[in-house]
């Protein structure tokens, strides 16, 4: 019996197009087989690689415009495979290990089937993707899945790019052929996918020797990405725009200051978005400001405003003192202040908008020895799409009362008629020195026709007030009893949060201790901008002189890992922060709101952290105070794990945060898994749980405590149905890499052994019990923490 007739194998091809629309895609593709063995659940590595081998030589044939001769030709490609691997005399042969080796290919053709059918179902996500892209050697495999590609969402792809370009960079031709289609078409598509794509293929290939990194892939594709030849099809010259319907066309000036696409131009308003940097001079003899740009539109704005905060962090680090990088610091914003609003955004957030004002005295240098990382405050405008949306006009704080008027701005901006703004260019004068143009004097002098009925922002405050009172819904008298009162006013008293006092040695104290809303409003009052009902605030920590790679592997697996326990309901919290690498040593760093460092916590209130929370949460019975101990437990089990897993290190009070409503927050994940502070591995504990976290808990024997233990054991329980997630996240980025994570060769074995897969419950539940007493009585964590002390005076 030949194996022909032991296993038939029929494949259909659904909606095959021969169009050139259709050239490229991955047609749906399925395999039927006939009398196949029950199939297997796991999926061997050997049988998918024939697997999808056969899938590319199926998709070669697609050109064949007739069925029949499609699998005429399967066939005939069939019967030769079989005829090199079984000679004809030994086909004849009916033997018994004949027969078993027919029932081997039998059941292989089944688990085709099956590996076939993932590729196609609705589980195949980008993470299973990623695994199978990064693990397969056959070209063709790479290709399909490579193509894959544009069936996920954007936002899944984007959370893998770090993975997707490191692939591209270390790996063989091969791979960067499949990815490269791809990332060109996101590129085209997006400015801000395009920088972030451009950035991070300088950092990831600074791994390569210098020689080979001149002439490497990553490098070559990265100038492609910055001579923004990349630009979407309806752009380009010669293209018909109606050949793309979905794509949206750019006007030439689209990437233009409003002042040059209005006859208003001042010499300030023509600098919004030429150039951000030190390059540019802003004087009345220089040409370029009012012909036009020698670099491209596209990119040029939103590179210099990053490289103009990058060089303000490198300029305060040859600074010797707080005092002087702070003095710095705000001069330097003070000057790119007057280059806003441009076409630039702070690629941290979460919506598009367009930078229009930094608070220039709000900022701040935070605690670093060596180093000088500073947090800004940027006011934003949010927009539709800050490619396409009007830039907002510049209004100068010195013209605050004609600055109240929203006819300064673009329709699209704040929702007005165009004649409306036609009406109000006519009345604001036009300012051709830059003394004049700030000057305090001009206030008095100032005069702008408003639109009838108009009332400026300034106003709004007894606008409101003569409208409450002369309303007529509500006419009778409104009483509020005296105990009330005094019930709320003892309430406010008890649970205003305390203010920290200003520290020359920390001055970042003060401003991250006030609430976030509190400060919000603060700067909006005083913002010409703040009237808009679009205005936001933001803020972003610059980081210069150090390598965030592996604080984005961390932000990675740390948003994986809960995602998994949302997915499994398990009530772990941690905030994972935003880290946007631009190279090996720099980037942007998402603040974490509400909250300081434990370290400023004892500085300023001299309180242990138990006292600490009784300050700012009431008493042990208060619901704010019952409330804000379940975030600490549920927090610190989180990092507890997080801190485990990854083999987090250098943990003092200065990289952990406690937030308004009692969450910890461990930062700065400089020293994960194969690395510790000076390779020496002093600290030997699973994770930092000292007795004051404890006291937090309530005690030993108190039921949150237990509560505490019973949620890291859940935690892990959930993580290791999920490992393969977090493991590959961490393995496709070794590859290439000198980052020190990475030290050594057993790296990925030492995280896998990490989560447990041959120990059941029980035994887990042991493990966490040891863990956590061993945690609590390391005598290394209370060392290093008196180390830091002595030698960097954190508490």
């Amino acid at each position: 019996m030949t194996n022909c007739s032991q296993v038939k194998t029929l494949v259909r091809m659904t909606s095959i197009s021969d169009s050139d629309g259709m050239r490229g895609c991955s047609p749906p593709l399925d395999i039927i087989s006939e009398d196949a063995v029950v199939l297997d659940l796991v999926i061997n590595p050997e049988v998918a690689l024939k697997a999808c081998q056969e899938v590319l030589q199926k998709v070669k044939l697609l050109k064949v415009e007739e069925e029949p001769e499609l699998l005429q030709k399967c066939s005939s490609i069939k019967e030769e495979e079989e005829e090199k691997r079984d000679p004809p005399r030994q086909i004849t042969q009916t033997c018994p290990q004949s027969q078993q080796q027919n029932g081997d290919q039998s059941s292989a053709a089944a688990k085709q089937s099956l590996l076939l059918r993932l590729f196609e179902s609705k589980l195949f996500d980008v993470s299973m993707a990623m695994s199978y892209l990064y693990k397969s050697k056959e070209p063709g495999v790479q290709a399909y899945i490579g193509n894959r590609l544009f069936s996920f969402s954007d936002e899944d792809v984007d959370f893998h790019l770090p993975q997707l370009l490191n692939m591209y960079v270390h790996m063989d031709e091969d791979m960067g052929d499949a990815i490269r289609p791809y990332v060109v078409h996101r590129c085209r598509q997006s400015i801000a996918f395009s920088l972030q794509t451009a950035w991070l293929l300088g950092a990831y290939s600074s791994d390569m020797h210098i020689s080979t990194q001149r002439h490497s892939r990553g490098t070559k594709l990265r100038k492609l990405i910055l001579s923004d030849e990349l630009k979407p099809h309806a752009v380009s010259k010669g293209v018909d725009p109606s050949l793309a319907p979905d794509s949206q066309i750019i006007p030439a000036d689209a990437y233009l200051s409003p002042s040059k696409r209005t006859h208003q131009r001042s010499k300030s308003d023509a600098t919004h978005c030429t150039s951000l940097g030190t390059s540019l001079k802003r004087t009345a003899s220089n040409p370029k400001v009012e012909s036009g740009y020698d670099e491209p539109l596209r990119l040029t704005p939103q590179r210099e405003f990053i490289k103009s905060l990058i060089s303000i962090g490198k300029q305060l680090a040859t600074l010797p003192t707080k005092e002087q990088k702070t003095w710095q610091l705000i001069s330097e914003l003070s000057q790119l202040n007057h280059k806003l609003p441009a076409r630039v955004w702070l690629p941290t957030a979460a919506f598009d908008h367009h930078v229009v004002r930094m608070p220039h005295t709000q900022a701040v240098v935070l605690n670093s020895k060596d180093k000088a990382p500073y947090i800004i405050y940027v006011e934003v405008l949010e927009c539709e799409r800050f490619e396409t949306s009007g830039i907002p006009l510049r209004i100068p704080e010195t013209r605050i009362r004609s600055a109240r008027s929203a006819d300064n701005l673009l329709p699209e901006c704040i929702g007005i008629t165009a004649e409306q703004r036609a009406v109000s260019f006519s009345t604001v004068p036009n300012y051709d020195n830059d003394d004049e143009a700030w000057s305090v004097d001009d206030i008095g002098e100032l005069e702008v026709e408003l639109p009838e009925g108009h009332t400026s922002s300034s106003d709004n405050i007894s606008q409101f007030s003569v409208d409450s009172i002369t309303s007529t819904e509500s006419k009778e008298p409104v009483f509020i009893a005296a105990g009330d009162i005094r019930r709320r006013l003892s309430e406010n008293l008890a649970h205003t949060p305390t203010t920290f006092r200003k520290d020359p040695e920390d001055p970042s104290a003060v401003a991250l201790k006030e609430p976030w809303k509190e400060k919000v409003r603060r700067i909006r009052e005083g913002s010409p901008y703040g009237h808009l009902p679009n205005w936001r605030l933001l803020s972003v920590i610059v980081k210069c002189g150090d390598d965030l790679r592996q604080e984005l592997l961390a932000f990675q697996v740390l948003s994986q890992l809960q995602s998994i326990w949302e997915q499994e309901r398990v009530p772990l919290w941690i905030k994972p922060y935003k880290i946007l690498v631009m190279s090996s040593d720099s980037g942007m760093i998402e603040p974490v709101l509400n909250a300081v460092s434990l370290h400023q916590v004892r500085k300023q209130s001299q309180l242990s952290l138990l006292d600490y929370f009784l300050q700012e949460h009431g008493s042990y019975t208060n619901e704010a105070f019952l409330t804000a101990r379940r975030n600490f437990v549920q927090s610190c089990a989180g990092y507890s794990l997080i801190c485990y897993l990854l083999q987090v290190k250098d943990r003092h009070n200065g990289n952990i945060l406690l937030d308004s409503e009692g969450h910890i927050i461990h930062i700065d994940f400089g020293f994960i898994l194969s690395s510790s502070p000076r390779n020496l591995g002093f600290e030997t504990s699973a994770f930092k749980l000292t007795s004051e976290f404890v006291d937090v808990m309530g005690g030993l024997d108190g039921d949150m405590f237990n509560y505490y233990k019973v949620l890291m054991l859940q935690g892990l329980i959930a993580a290791r149905k999920h490992m393969e997630k977090v493991v590959q996240i961490v393995e496709i980025m070794q590859q290439g890499s000198h980052l020190p994570c990475f030290h050594g060769s057993s790296t990925i074995r030492h995280l896998k052994e990490r989560f447990h897969m041959s120990l059941t419950e029980e035994q887990l539940q042991v493990l966490v019990e040891q863990m956590v007493d061993g945690s609590m009585r390391s005598i290394t964590t209370k060392l290093y923490d008196g180390f830091q002390y002595f030698t960097n005076g954190i508490m």
